[in-house]
């Protein structure tokens, strides 16, 4: 995807969440987008934490009782959008599923459900509500859908091109695929600059910005027709990011943060997270 020898240093940051490890952002200017270096080996390890909050449903502090709130009114809004598109059929494939919310109110709205989550103890949180996860992408050989979500997914795979083509493959003709992705040129991010915590150094190798997914999508024959802004997510990650910052009152400052920034994006349309919807058209 990209020429290494190109890049240029962007910006030092540290893992706050588990490992206190820093890494680099290297930026690549031919795909407007930021890479994570070094990428480690064992990522898993980066993961395996109660402190991941994507893999539990749990409401022990502050932040996680916000997340879960906010978290139902975002699954009702994604039902939304994907009850918006026009298809034959009601095939739904969400790919990191973490604990299987999304799928569980697809499947009470009349969707045909199957998921993959790689993390064992995801998967077994989904089990506890009867939602059966594959673990791997290869499991699904033959299959087709009429749409394919990867909700903050993309910025963790490694080989994106490799594995959008598969993706592709598992799509119906004229079927969608849906992205949510973080915005490193979003007003939070230039703000919070090392301590923003969407940049998620090192579960995120990727850091996108929009004409990063253009170029990418562009060039595997796909078609972006609808980008819309996420706007819990500038509030989440605002006060997670003035808790690195360990500022005096992290709820008030992030709330407040995370509002400067959605008023700003109302004009220049780089929300903190992006969704695209996009349309397999061969």
């Amino acid at each position: 995807m990209l020429n290494e020898a190109s890049g240029k240093h962007y910006l030092d940051c540290k893992d706050y969440s588990i490992s206190n490890e820093e890494f680099s952002l290297i930026y690549y200017k031919e795909y407007d987008v930021l890479k994570t270096t070094p990428n480690p080996k064992n990522i898993d390890k980066y993961y395996a934490s109660e402190k991941y909050i994507s893999h539990t449903d749990d409401t022990k502090n502050l932040v996680e009782y916000l997340y879960q709130k906010v978290k139902k009114i975002t699954l009702k809004r994604k039902l939304k959008l994907i009850n918006s598109l026009k298809t034959k059929e009601k095939n739904i494939l969400d790919i990191g599923a973490g604990t299987g919310q999304f799928i569980k109110i697809c499947k009470s709205n009349g969707w045909m459900t199957e998921g993959i989550e790689p993390n064992k103890k995801a998967r077994e949180i989904a089990a506890e509500k009867e939602i059966i996860l594959q673990n791997d992408i290869h499991q699904l050989k033959g299959k087709k859908y009429d749409i394919i979500t990867l909700w903050h997914v993309l910025e963790h795979i490694e080989n994106i091109n490799e594995y959008l083509d598969k993706i592709k493959r598992l799509l119906k003709p004229n079927g969608y695929l849906i992205v949510a992705v973080p915005n490193y040129k979003s007003y939070d991010a230039t703000y919070y600059g090392s301590f923003w915590a969407a940049y998620d150094v090192p579960r995120h190798i990727w850091h996108f910005s929009k004409k990063s997914l253009k170029r990418i999508f562009k060039e595997i024959n796909m078609e972006i027709i609808k980008i819309k802004g996420m706007q819990f997510d500038s509030y989440y990650v605002s006060i997670l990011s003035e808790q690195y910052k360990q500022i005096k009152l992290p709820l008030c400052r992030g709330v407040y943060r995370g509002f400067i920034s959605n008023l700003k994006a109302r004009r220049s349309k780089e929300y903190s997270s992006n969704i695209f919807v996009v349309q397999k058209k061969d």
